[in-house]
């Protein structure tokens, strides 16, 4: 087994359920993003990481995989609002070797005061697919992809919630598409005082996904305040900036083309 390999969930041991998002594009983008990023995780040494949404366990499974030994007493959490995922991801947990709780809730409904402040790495593949607002939020699989106009729906409602569950150095990856504009999210964001860099972007036969990674920045934040103060807009050089980061080279992959 190689090296990489033994950093991330192998898609064998990976459990399934007719009505759990199976690992696609979006889900190996996610994990190779947290890859990517490995040694700056480890040297950030978090204490707790949650993944909102964990379907089958893949993303939250690989993580606690890659800070494994070299990042002891990680304290690892998953939720997500369709009960099968639960089974799911646990079954794809014990398969592997690793720990996490567990908890069938609305992104983190009921969590907010206990975790408020507190979570130092934030990963979300959340529903992004542009569809009628009346398909958002149903049960089964396909609350795994509606994520109403924009697909921004689920996303508007993860933003705040994730600035207030952070600790302040807590770092947020989040999975986007193109067609979410993603330069708006990471405008939000920067009006919180996040500063963002896209860690991958890649394309597939269907969508143009950006994982994006959000963290608290002093800078950013003293920029928020006199934005607020002065009731000014984002300066254009910022808005280039933000914009020119979703013009990166990106390479195409298929969902059977990542092997583990």
């Amino acid at each position: 087994m190689s090296f990489r390999k033994a950093q991330i969930a192998q898609i064998r041991l990976v459990s399934s359920h007719p009505e759990v998002y199976e690992p696609c594009d979006d889900s190996f983008a996610l994990v190779d993003a947290l890859l990517a990023d490995r040694n700056n995780l480890l040297e950030h040494q978090p204490t707790l990481c949650m993944e909102v949404g964990c379907g089958s366990g893949y993303v939250i499974t690989s993580l606690a995989l890659m800070l494994g030994q070299e990042a002891p007493g990680v304290y690892y959490i998953a939720t997500d609002s369709n009960p099968h995922a639960m089974r799911v991801t646990s079954e794809t947990l014990e398969a592997h070797g690793v720990h996490a709780e567990l908890i069938n809730t609305d992104i983190s409904s009921g969590l907010e005061k206990r975790l408020a402040g507190l979570v130092d790495v934030m990963v979300v593949n959340p529903p992004y697919v542009p569809t009628p607002e009346d398909e958002v939020g149903r049960e089964g699989i396909a609350s795994a992809w509606a994520g109403g106009e924009n697909g921004r729906c689920v996303i508007d409602k993860i933003l705040p919630i994730a600035d207030n569950l952070l600790s302040d150095k807590g770092w947020l990856y989040i999975v986007t598409l193109t067609a979410n504009k993603p330069s708006e999210i990471c405008l939000q964001m920067r009006e919180k005082g996040y500063a963002a860099r896209i860690v991958v972007q890649r394309s597939t036969e269907e969508e143009s996904l950006h994982v994006i990674k959000f963290w608290r920045d002093f800078d950013t934040q003293a920029d928020a305040k006199e934005m607020v103060a002065t009731n000014k807009t984002v300066p254009g050089r910022v808005m280039e900036s933000l914009v020119s980061q979703f013009h990166l080279s990106s390479f195409w992959r298929s969902c059977g083309s990542h092997s583990s």
